[in-house]
């Protein structure tokens, strides 16, 4: 069976993004429900993939990473409001039985992300 994974990768540090509140959420019929929540390791990771097994469904997702609060709590000198806050990453998951790795690169400036393995 496939699985959904994510890290952060803090590029104005040059650092793992390590404590970032991340939300994941399934597009259904009334719009968004949350699905999963995880906070990342010292390593940027969530220690778990955030879906997999009987729960990793083919439809839209969300992924929503508190960069802001992240930013604030290492001592970034940020705008208010911050130019990045919250990063919201919308994309599909049309196979479920292959690995999706959807990470974050992040600045308080600006944020990139791909599909990775």
């Amino acid at each position: 069976m496939g699985k959904l994974t994510t890290h952060v990768l803090d590029t104005s540090r040059g650092a793992p993004g390590a404590g970032i509140a991340v939300r994941l959420y399934r597009a259904g019929a009334d719009g968004y429900e949350l699905v999963a929540r995880a906070t990342t390791n010292d390593d940027g990771r969530c220690t778990a993939p955030l879906l997999d097994g009987s729960a990793f469904l083919a439809g839209r997702y969300r992924l929503v990473f508190a960069a802001g609060a992240y930013f604030r709590g290492v001592g970034s000198t940020l705008p208010d409001p911050p130019f990045v806050d919250e990063v919201t990453l919308d994309f599909g998951v049309a196979d479920t039985h292959a690995h999706y790795h959807v990470p974050l690169l992040v600045s308080p400036w600006s944020y990139s992300t791909y599909r990775g393995s």
